[in-house]
């Protein structure tokens, strides 16, 4: 954090629309969390179960909602929301330096590329054939932007991101290092047994004001483009396939696997490790739990899940012997019943009688 990053309560709660219980006065160096607070930093209240730290808490203010300041004799700034007022906060105390303009001399930069004078091109970056760099962008060290892709004002890519030929980036777009956007699909087809390779002549559109983590990967279209709406949000590790679409202000965890050409609606939250099919559609406003495994389309907005919640390991292997025996207690059942409606009377004669 820069040294004289330092600001008073008072400019904070300025800033995040916050009103001030306390001393305005009082100087804040950066954040930190309840339990680690000192009297020169800012802390909140987000999780229910972190209050029982806001007694004892040492932070120089809190920010808290008005229920929650009632229970609270400290310095507060009292908001609407504590996370997303933090969240703002966050951005006043960044870390990351500031990134020079100018291209690095060991860059490489073809001579039909467009890059504006304002961008930051590191050391290392390969900028190919007709490729566009906007306005205030930053590519971190060893980039490599392929020919014609283009990135829209203000992106700024970590070191060794890899765009390849025919990726579109919106504008404020976040890519972090490993990332590789614009390879291949997986497209084969079997001819005896033997796979021949079906060229990926489609690209990768991204919207404004996405954000992909580390290692994540999304694959270029068979034919038409693989498409992320604006304001998506992808954590590390995730997989999208060739032709996939995903709605505006949709959120995915991590290692979440999705097959080619599924539709993902719009403002989704899919949680760790969750896989996808290939070739279903997902509605607005859906929640997948994670782990689960997606294997048809979901045509209703809410909360959806598969597979089983963690047991010890001797209730699992119990459990998972009595379903080996499943399909056969099934038939048993249904044997059963035959029998027992064969014996029973009708209700209606039973009343007769």
């Amino acid at each position: 954090m820069p040294a004289d990053t330092v600001f008073t309560l008072g400019e904070l709660a300025g800033r995040l629309g916050a009103t001030l219980r306390g001393e305005a006065g009082t100087l804040v160096t950066g954040l930190a969390t309840l339990q680690e607070a000192g009297p020169d930093q800012l802390s909140f209240l987000a999780n229910a179960q972190y209050r029982k730290f806001l007694a004892s808490t040492q932070a120089g203010g809190v920010l808290l909602t008005v229920a929650e300041a009632e229970h609270y004799a400290g310095t507060a700034l009292l908001v609407d929301d504590p996370y997303l007022a933090y969240a703002r906060a966050s951005h006043l105390f960044e870390t990351r330096p500031p990134a020079a303009a100018g291209i690095h001399p060991t860059a490489v930069v073809a001579e039909s590329a467009t890059v504006d004078a304002s961008a930051s091109v590191g050391p290392g970056v390969v900028i190919e054939a007709d490729a566009q760099i906007g306005p205030g962008v930053v590519l971190g060290a060893h980039c490599f932007i392929g020919a014609r892709s283009r990135i829209g004002a203000n992106g700024r890519l970590a070191p060794r991101v890899t765009l390849y030929h025919d990726v579109i980036i919106g504008e404020r777009v976040v890519i972090q290092s490993g990332a590789v956007l614009g390879g291949e699909g997986f497209g084969f087809a079997n001819q005896k047994g033997v796979w021949q390779k079906i060229a990926q002549i489609g690209g990768v559109r991204v919207g404004d004001d996405v954000e992909i983590g580390a290692n994540t990967t999304i694959d270029r279209g068979a034919l038409s483009d693989t498409v992320i709406g604006n304001g998506v949000k992808l954590d590390n590790q995730i997989q999208i396939a060739h032709n996939v679409q995903i709605g505006d202000h949709t959120a995915m965890a991590a290692c979440v696997g999705i097959s080619g050409s599924t539709r993902i609606g719009r403002h989704c939250m899919i949680a760790g490790g969750v896989g996808m099919v290939g070739h279903i559609e997902i509605c607005d406003r859906v929640f997948v739990t994670g782990m689960t495994m997606v294997t048809r389309s979901i045509t209703e907005p809410g909360t959806y899940s598969s597979g089983t919640a963690m047991q010890t390991a001797s209730d699992w292997k119990r459990s998972a012997a009595r379903i080996r025996n499943l399909d056969d207690m099934a038939r048993r059942l249904q044997q059963l019943e035959k029998r027992l409606a064969a014996v029973t009377p009708p209700a209606d004669a039973a009343s007769d009688a």
